[in-house]
């Protein structure tokens, strides 16, 4: 009898050892946070966050991803870089002038899609570029509507000294507008868009359809904790693909999921609908593949990395736009080689594109 519970009790201690070493287990899972703010080419992480999309992805990878939202982009891209997060969403430039000026080592894993009218240039008071000459104008200084308005002024054969600069939150920028002495501005979506409904006066004078490729978009992740930690990387790209898909089409599924995505970014379908018709959304990871690896984006972000050096972006006293490398998908090196802190790596978007993630 004495034998008899002496087994049961060792085999009640087993199973209560079992259990406690598998919530060790549990607690001991990986985790990651992702930043991520609102923008038409990035509501897809609104809605696979929210839906389960990347908690699933996250569990076939034995990984916890907490996906959080910014209302001030430019805040997510500092605690990107002050290390808070792992990942976050921004775009081409200011991934060169935050993150890897800093010296974090950044990977862009998915270049999701670049601004085709998505961000714009407006006036009160005129209906041309030429018109903006000696007015002020609204943006978030040194972010991409500042690229824009730098490439609107060049190709229009004026320069910085013929506007004035205010800078400008991009939470703030639609309120702003509205004020009597604001004349001229500088945003993207949804601000531009809100702005154009709001104002009678507005009048687009240049958008990013005019510089196409260049303002790009993207996920990008720190190299240190990519490395460590691919599985941070398949999650990610399988969740974004998953959900490009399940959103893409005229089915009641894509509707409800891209109403899901206008509701949270603060407008409705056919709004946000227009917004992505003004977006060069890759949905497809062949699609993304091919743009990450095609040789125009060395050539564009050459014109960045000028941009950036001329406004004294890479760091202070950096000598010429040399001073930070980019490498690319071929392995070839812009800038400095040996101080390589931005990555364009199409690695985990073709283990998607060939099925093996």
């Amino acid at each position: 009898m004495l034998k008899s519970s002496l087994g049961k009790w060792a085999a009640v201690l087993a199973t209560s050892l079992c259990l406690a070493t598998g919530v060790m287990a549990d607690e001991k899972k990986p985790s990651f946070k992702v930043g991520w703010s609102i923008y038409a080419g990035w509501m897809p992480w609104a809605y696979a966050a929210d839906h389960g999309i990347v908690d699933k992805w996250a569990d076939k990878y034995g990984i916890e991803i907490e996906v959080v939202q910014f209302n001030d982009y430019i805040e997510s891209i500092n605690q990107y870089t002050m290390g808070a997060f792992d990942a976050c969403v921004m775009t081409n430039m200011d991934a060169l002038t935050i993150p890897a000026a800093s010296g974090v080592d950044t990977t862009a894993l998915i270049l999701g899609d670049y601004s085709n009218g998505n961000d714009g240039v407006l006036l009160k008071n005129g209906t041309s570029m030429e018109d903006i000459r000696g007015q002020q104008v609204n943006l978030v200084e040194l972010s991409v509507s500042h690229y824009l308005l730098a490439r609107a002024l060049e190709m229009n054969g004026m320069s910085e000294r013929d506007i004035k600069v205010m800078n400008t939150s991009d939470a703030d920028a639609v309120a702003s507008f509205m004020t009597p002495d604001v004349t001229a501005a500088a945003v993207w979506n949804p601000q531009l868009s809100l702005i154009k409904q709001q104002s009678s006066d507005a009048v687009q004078v240049f958008d990013s359809t005019q510089i196409p490729g260049e303002i790009i978009d993207m996920m990008a992740v720190n190299t240190e904790v990519l490395k460590a930690s691919p599985e941070l990387g398949k999650a990610l790209v399988g969740a974004w693909f998953e959900t490009l898909e399940l959103m893409s089409g005229d089915s009641d599924e894509a509707r409800a999921a891209r109403t899901y995505m206008a509701e949270q970014a603060g407008t409705d379908l056919a709004s946000y609908d227009a917004q992505l018709a003004e977006t060069m959304l890759f949905y497809t990871a062949a699609d993304t593949h091919a743009f990450t690896t095609d040789s125009a984006l060395r050539e564009t972000m050459d014109k960045v990395r000028l941009f950036s050096f001329d406004k004294g972006l890479l760091g202070n006293g950096a000598p010429s736009p040399d001073v930070i490398g980019m490498e690319f998908a071929d392995g070839s090196v812009l800038g400095d080689a040996g101080n390589v802190q931005l990555r364009f790596d199409p690695t985990y978007v073709r283990m998607a594109m060939e099925g093996k993630l």
